[in-house]
């Protein structure tokens, strides 16, 4: 009777759970239904996704059969030997509940793995281990292939930590007891959320990272006071209102990278960079670039040169009537900024830009970093192809390249917690504006990928022309601040280094905790990390080596030094400038303006 009471009460229990199993199927076939014979995905990101994945694989084989080729037998045999023998002792130590007996190279500490979860059932905590010492000996490969050049040994390693990331169990449903978890807690909703999400992203050809519909750009993102004082067809120009009665004669101009939008500069107010500086007595002009469109396929970087900065630096002059201006350029703003300056040094204009500063900008790209390992000729080819019915590059496909510098933080982790376990969206600004991304006229990532990073052309003294003006970054005198981060994986330390031996005027450098992004936006009133920089007046060293050795760490943001670096050369206080007063120049619409309003949907 007793057995036949237990048997009577898990019934119910039984069948509730095949009838939940079966709903929960038939929801998710449903919504897999609707998408299919939906709109789907978008077609620009679909084609860019195909394109990019025959890309990869084609590369890949050309890549993987000419290291093979190189290996050393022995080297080989013996790597494969550790292998099994460390597979060996990971089995034992499981087995025998010895975790002293299990080698270090599956020991190691990673963040994917840091839940109970993985430690506390034997059979995920050998398939975490195993991954790890895999790993390992996936890494520790790369060491058979010798006589490689030094770019095909770097581009094999890239390839080698993708492959790495993205077989982790965290990746796999079934292999991740954190999701299981999720769908045994919460009935399977957890996967159908994460269904949901998916198929959704799939739709907009983008990975959703943050809750969207919680930020609105000018009410809680770039919502510093100013006015759009000029409009054309490549960008916006914004004066902000002034926080002080006087400021420096010498106004500043920022131009950010067309890549992205410029409002990283303007998140919050508590950490926008344009309301500091504002804040400090600076009028403040800051370029708001045009989506990438069919009007503008023939864009290169000439263009970008005499249309985009020259222009707005005249621009800026003509609205303030100061002598100069000071220039900002972030990433590739910088690197186009560095030869504007070089075109206006020909050319009799080097007296228009007081200063320079260069956020996180490159001119040699040799040591440019993982991006490297995405120029290659079938890469442009795809660049060219996705850009050639509408001249433009899409936005989503760029973003999606830059995430898989870093595929653990920015892919693989989000489609763990949006897809796999179904989590909703958290809102945050910088995940907000990261999603934000913008089209790039196909005919100048043409001409910056296969130029200037492939190459090298601007690190050539005539490599480039602007309006038939060869380019030579020797000729800038203009005093200079360059500004790199310790961390950054978009434009590495090494190579925004080289840019002090560019030119040949005074130049201060300074070196920022974190990275592209952190390494920048860091106000003062945050007390976040820290940077490297010598005593004022000194002169930079020829090397990175020895500008670390000599340098001193002072905790918290480098702002404080760059504006004491600046204003000394700013000129003397004159009544402050309100947008939209000057000749000229009427008040358009209030900023951000609509330019950066535009959003790819």
């Amino acid at each position: 009777m007793g057995n036949s009471k237990a048997e009577g009460d898990a019934t119910p229990d039984a069948v509730e759970a095949f009838e939940r199993l079966t709903e929960v199927s038939g929801r998710a076939q449903q919504m897999m239904m609707e998408f299919w014979t939906g709109e789907g995905m978008k077609t620009g990101a679909r084609t860019g996704e195909a394109l990019t994945q025959m890309e990869q694989f084609t590369s890949l084989w050309a890549d993987w059969s000419r290291a093979w080729a190189t290996a050393d037998t022995e080297k080989l045999l013996k790597l494969t030997g550790d292998y099994w023998a460390d597979s060996m002792l990971l089995w034992a130590g499981m087995l025998t509940g010895r975790p002293d007996a299990i080698p270090d190279t599956a020991t190691g500490k990673d963040r994917r793995f840091a839940g109970e979860a993985w430690e506390a059932a034997p059979i995920f905590d050998l398939v975490r281990r195993s991954y790890l010492l895999a790993s390992h000996y996936v890494s520790e490969g790369l060491g058979v292939f010798e006589g490689l050049p030094e770019e095909e040994r770097r581009k094999l390693s890239f390839q080698a930590k993708q492959f790495v990331d993205a077989m982790s169990p965290a990746n796999f449903a079934a292999l991740n007891p954190e999701v299981l978890a999720e769908a045994q807690a919460s009935n399977g909703e957890s996967l159908l959320s994460g269904l949901s999400h998916m198929l959704e992203d799939l739709k907009r050809g983008k990975l959703t990272m943050t809750d969207e519909s919680a930020f609105e750009v000018g009410r809680n993102v770039a919502a510093s006071e100013g006015k759009v004082v000029y409009e054309g067809p490549l960008f916006q120009l914004i004066q902000y209102a002034p926080a002080t009665k006087q400021v420096h004669e010498i106004p500043l101009l920022i131009f950010p990278p067309w890549i992205n939008k410029f409002y990283i500069l303007d998140l919050t107010p508590e950490k926008s960079f344009i309301r500091w500086a504002v804040e400090q007595g600076l009028t403040v002009f800051v370029i708001s670039w045009a989506q990438g469109s069919e009007a503008l396929k023939d864009h290169g970087l000439e263009d970008y040169v005499l249309e985009g900065e020259l222009k707005a630096i005249d621009l800026v002059l003509e609205a303030t009537g100061a002598p100069a201006t000071h220039a900002i350029g972030y990433c590739v703003a910088g690197t186009v900024l560095a030869a504007t300056l070089a075109y206006m040094a020909a050319t009799g204009q080097a007296e228009k830009v007081r200063s320079a500063t260069f956020f996180t900008a490159q001119v040699d790209f040799t040591e440019a970093g993982d991006l490297l390992n995405f120029v290659t000729p079938a890469m442009l080819e795809t660049v060219n192809e996705l850009a050639k019915d509408k001249g433009y590059l899409d936005g989503r496909w760029l973003s999606t390249t830059f995430n898989m510098l870093r595929p653990t933080d920015l892919l693989w982790g989000y489609v763990v917690n949006n897809y796999l376990k179904g989590k909703e969206y958290t809102p945050f600004d910088l995940l907000y504006w990261n999603s934000d991304p913008t089209n790039v006229p196909g005919r100048f990532m043409k001409e910056y990928l296969g130029g200037l990073y492939r190459d090298n052309l601007l690190a050539r003294p005539g490599g480039i022309s602007v309006q038939g003006v060869p380019i030579d970054l020797k000729q800038v005198a203009t005093p200079a601040y360059v500004q790199a981060g310790k961390d950054d994986h978009i434009a590495p330390l090494t190579s925004c280094f080289k840019l002090t031996k560019a030119f040949s005027g005074e130049l201060r450098f300074a070196l920022a905790g974190s990275g592209h992004i952190a390494g920048v936006v860091n106000p003062p009133a945050s007390g976040k990390y820290q940077h490297w920089v010598l005593p004022a007046g000194t002169h930079t060293p020829p090397t990175l080596e020895e500008f670390i050795s000599q340098a001193t760490e002072v905790k918290g943001s480098w702002w404080p030094d760059w504006i004491d670096w600046i204003a000394p050369r700013s000129g003397p206080k004159v009544k402050a400038r309100v947008p939209g007063k000057a000749k000229g120049f009427p008040a358009i619409e209030d900023a951000p303006g609509r330019y950066v309003k535009q959003r790819i949907v």
